[in-house]
């Protein structure tokens, strides 16, 4: 094999005291709000966790489970939980909903609909977050304008005009695409729906944030079911980190149960969380270009001013990723052993199934596994965070045609 196709930069970590009052909007208390609320949504249904004893055999592991997002809502990956909620919220505080006890039937009622209209909700997407704020939009009755930035593959765009959005492909890259979002939504009175978060902009974000919450709440019951008491290490993908920030907060503030070690995972193109781990000197920083990268959903250059310190509280390592170790992920999660499951996941949902098997199976002289502990006490947790959201690149990485 050859491993400097599959190189994986490790930066490690030492948390830091995790701020009380930044994680509280994702402790259990909240996060089963949010669920209760996701609950009462059309077409809601625990995404299932995958338990793969064939593959933790090979690996030399105590146990591999995967949380599979792709069947969440029928949209092939898990970015509608974070919209849904955030347009909710936002919708709440615009004709006065009690957000208490705020489900889909309220936000759904003539009423409200009346009220709203004339709103038109605006972002900036790399495929699945916009799919989400699509969706959520036509449940709604909204409007929606959906940018995304050079290079994104043409399915995904068709995959969002078919829920009804306005649809414009940039010549900018993500982050720049970003800015446009928020220039259109000012000057159209939209509600600017973005999952990353600046300076004067972090209420959306962060209630997009705490929708993410409701894969840590059903995975903890489901870990719980398989009669594991905890997994010892949690894999989380970060494109501007709310995802990763979310779910590493939620699950270090639940009570009675020990913390697992988290690895966050990055494209070398799009390393934002990894370069500013590395630095150490107390400042964000970003990453420029055309962050091109398979992994498109985790291609964003600036990390989410809400994220990083709910990252710096509780991630073990911070790791930046060849293309090729999701490609790797991708064709192990393709091809199970023995009674394992196949699970289709997407380049972003499949980097860390590649860590983990560059770690135990391709070497690096098994400096890697050793830096990341993955002995046979290890029980590793993966979220497939989408499955194939570009079916004609999926088929060409795991096809190899």
């Amino acid at each position: 094999m050859n491993l400097p196709q599959r190189e994986i930069l490790v930066q490690p970590w030492q948390p830091e005291a995790l701020d009380a009052a930044q994680s509280a909007p994702y402790a259990p208390g909240e996060a089963q709000r949010v669920l209760r609320f996701h609950r009462s949504m059309p077409g809601y249904a625990p995404t299932p966790l995958h338990s793969l004893p064939a593959l933790a055999a090979l690996l030399g592991v105590r146990a591999i489970y995967v949380k599979d997002e792709s069947p969440r809502f029928g949209l092939n990956a898990f970015k509608a939980l974070g919209g849904s909620w955030a347009a909710a919220r936002w919708v709440a505080e615009r004709v006065g909903l009690d957000d208490e006890h705020l489900n889909f039937a309220a936000l759904t009622s003539p009423n409200v609909r009346e009220r709203l209209q004339g709103l038109t909700l605006v972002t900036t997407t790399d495929g699945n977050h916009g799919r989400g704020i699509a969706w959520v939009a036509r449940q709604l009755g909204l409007p929606a304008i959906v940018y995304m930035p050079k290079g994104t593959a043409q399915e995904r765009v068709d995959n969002i005009r078919a829920l009804g959005a306005t649809v414009e492909v940039s010549d900018l890259n993500y982050d720049d695409t970003v800015r446009l979002a928020a220039r259109t939504a000012r000057e159209v009175g939209g509600a600017l729906m973005q999952d990353t978060a600046w300076p004067g902009y972090e209420q959306v974000p962060r209630w997009i944030m705490q929708g993410y919450t409701t894969i840590a709440s059903e995975a903890r019951e489901q870990v719980t079911a398989l009669g594991d008491a905890a997994p010892t290490h949690l894999f989380l993908q970060a494109g501007a980190g709310s995802f990763a920030g979310a779910l590493a907060a939620c699950w270090a503030t639940w009570p009675g149960q020990p913390v697992p070690r988290i690895a966050v995972l990055e494209p070398h193109a799009a390393n934002c969380f990894y370069a500013t781990a590395r630095a150490a000197d107390g400042h964000l920083h970003a990453v420029g270009g055309d962050l091109r990268t398979i992994m498109a959903g985790l291609s964003v250059g600036e990390p989410s001013t809400l994220a990083w310190p709910l990252l710096a509280g509780t991630a073990s390592w911070f790791l930046s990723c060849a293309d090729e170790v999701a490609a790797l992920g991708m064709r192990v999660l393709a091809s199970p052993l023995g009674q394992d499951p196949r699970i289709i996941a997407g380049e972003s949902g499949a980097v860390g199934a590649g860590v983990l098997a560059a770690a135990c199976l391709c070497g690096q002289g098994n400096a890697l596994r050793e830096i990341l502990g993955l002995d046979e006490h290890a029980s590793v947790l993966l979220i497939n965070t989408e499955g194939d959201t570009d079916r004609e690149n999926w088929r060409k990485v795991v096809w190899g045609c």
